[in-house]
């Protein structure tokens, strides 16, 4: 199983990096190869990718979502399985520390051919998510429930709710 780990540091409350990443359908406004999501429902997601003349579907499951923490996710797909995490850290009052970690097994027999490709593809989104979200400067209204085991949690949070999300 090949393994990644990138970061990058935005000019940005916590909260603001959280929420603005926690909208996975804004994703093709900022990533390259992200050509479509779907919030299917509040822990499953259908991504589209687009790199060059490769083109791939699947479905992801939110296992964990910690609102102003962290998010890990698995794939649904048997082709190309992957997992991984992005975690949050307030640097300072307006920086935060976006970590991504990525884990996918490899259709192909090597991972010298596919880890550096995406390592660079990894480093080169996250700096466009710099970019869009520095831009931005403060993100939209975010559902900021929790996820635990893949499952929403339901507790009661204060924090402005987006319709057709649940509440908690």
């Amino acid at each position: 199983m090949g393994a990644l780990v990138e970061s990058v540091q935005v000019a940005v409350p916590l909260r603001t990096a959280y929420d603005q990443w926690t909208q996975f359908e804004t994703f093709p406004r900022f990533m390259s190869v992200v050509k479509e999501v779907h919030q299917e429902r509040p822990a499953i997601t259908r991504w589209t990718l687009r790199y060059g003349p490769l083109r791939h579907e699947f479905h992801a499951e939110t296992l964990e979502q910690h609102p102003d923490s962290r998010v890990e996710w698995r794939s649904l797909d048997r082709r190309f399985r992957h997992e991984g995490l992005v975690a949050f850290d307030a640097l300072e009052p307006a920086r935060t520390a976006v970590r991504v970690e990525v884990r996918f097994e490899t259709p192909w027999h090597s991972d010298t051919v596919l880890l550096p490709v995406v390592q660079r593809l990894l480093r080169s989104e996250l700096e466009h998510f710099k970019t869009f979200i520095e831009g931005m400067g403060e993100a939209g209204e975010a559902w900021r429930g929790t996820i635990h085991g893949g499952r929403v949690q339901h507790t009661y949070d204060s924090s402005p709710s987006v319709p057709g999300w649940p509440h908690g």
